[in-house]
């Protein structure tokens, strides 16, 4: 069998899908967080700070579908469920970091940049 030709310019591409999961804000930020080991639902809710607890299951669930995040439940009463990445989670947080390294070094420039644009741009009175 000839493998897929992956290509996130094309459409139709399943390796979309791939990206719009590594590329999203709160995929980086809980991939991130998780960097240091497991982590309970609700530590991840209070590192993670603005994310709704719908939007973190959300995410949690498309990163454990996508083989980046492991669930464990632990038979506990109550049961504790704790979050880990992967192997696979492990091997994107090295491209996150360098996005969040360079979205920390050039925020200022780029918040400049659109303040320049805005005043540039901003309707005539």
């Amino acid at each position: 069998m000839t493998p897929i030709p992956f290509d996130p310019y094309l459409k139709d591409c399943p390796s979309r899908t791939v990206l719009d999961r590594v590329a999203d804000r709160w995929t980086v930020l809980v991939v991130g967080a998780l960097a240091d080991g497991p982590q309970r639902f609700t530590a991840l809710a209070q590192q993670v700070g603005g994310v709704s607890q719908k939007m973190l299951t959300q995410t949690l669930r498309g990163l454990e579908r996508d083989g980046l995040v492991r669930r464990t439940v632990h038979a506990e009463v109550p049961p504790r469920v704790e979050y880990d990445l992967t192997d696979a989670g492990r091997d994107v947080l090295g491209p996150l970091r360098a996005l969040e390294r360079w979205t920390l070094d050039h925020s200022a420039a780029v918040l400049a940049a659109r303040d320049a644009y805005d005043t540039a741009h901003a309707p005539t009175a």
